[in-house]
């Protein structure tokens, strides 16, 4: 795919925050053995992940405005663009050695994203999307999976951790659509769940309680794939209201018939 100068950029920015990643990885690895504990080298590279992507984003477009997880929010000079970035989505697997986490950038114009990126750089995929120009990974187009029978489905979510507030509501979700598919896979990282759906690897993605960030990139490559995105709550913005279903075309309807039930 030829992309755009924007696209190229965000790629580029991708890749380099995403060799800093995997060069802190392994150091987590060795210190997962220490009695210290690796908990403030993982913050320290996540920020740093993020002054990279910041670093090479507004160096390139100095007026666009910044929603960044680690350093929040800034108009920026040019209202109608804004660049969505989470350097380091999958915090808790990179925390415990597991190689399962992504770098995610977004550009948004005038309240729609319009470009994606998600570097998945443990396993070198890089997944990118541009709105009307489909979507990859690495050199191969990507298309939603073509499953039409919900029994044969596999889907994905996030189970929430620490007493968030969205936990029940979670619990009764797999408890309506467990019996109904193939299998809930939990695996950490809502950016690579979209990727995946995108790429046909699961038929559907659901999640409550996530921030724009997590979902931004992920959401234009489902678009682009050829799969549907829409609200848990039907009527609601997805990033205000922080909830997402994603899937191809023959799961969503079901997905949203049952996740959408009343308590």
């Amino acid at each position: 795919m030829q992309g755009s100068a924007n696209l190229n950029l965000m790629i580029k920015a991708a890749r380099k925050a995403g060799r800093s990643l995997v060069k802190d990885f392994r150091e987590v690895e060795n210190l997962q053995v220490s009695s210290k504990g690796p908990g403030d080298f993982v913050s320290k590279a996540d920020r740093e992940a993020e002054r990279i992507i910041k670093e090479e984003l507004r160096g390139a477009r100095p007026s666009y405005g910044w929603l960044g997880e680690e350093t929040g929010e800034d108009a920026g000079e040019d209202p109608t663009r804004r660049w969505i970035v989470d350097p380091l989505d999958g915090t808790t697997n990179f925390l415990h050695g597991l190689p399962h986490w992504a770098v995610s950038i977004a550009l948004e114009h005038k309240g729609e994203v319009v470009a994606g990126v998600i570097f998945d750089a443990a396993k070198d995929e890089l997944y990118y999307a541009e709105k009307g120009l489909g979507a990859f990974m690495n050199e191969t187009r990507l298309r939603v999976s073509g499953r039409r029978n919900m029994i044969e489905a596999i889907f994905a979510t996030g189970v929430p951790f620490g007493g968030k507030s969205t936990l029940p509501a979670t619990l009764q979700d797999l408890a309506r659509l467990m019996p109904v598919c193939a299998g809930v896979r939990r695996f950490g990282s809502a950016a690579l769940d979209l990727a995946y759906v995108a790429a046909g690897r699961y038929e559907g993605y659901w999640e409550r309680g996530i921030n724009p960030w997590d979902m931004a990139a992920g959401l234009i490559l489902v678009k682009e794939a050829g799969g549907f995105i829409g609200p848990v709550r039907e009527g609601r913005d997805i990033f205000e209201s922080g909830s997402v279903i994603a899937a191809n075309a023959e799961m969503f309807e079901p997905m949203c018939k049952i996740l959408r039930q009343p308590a």
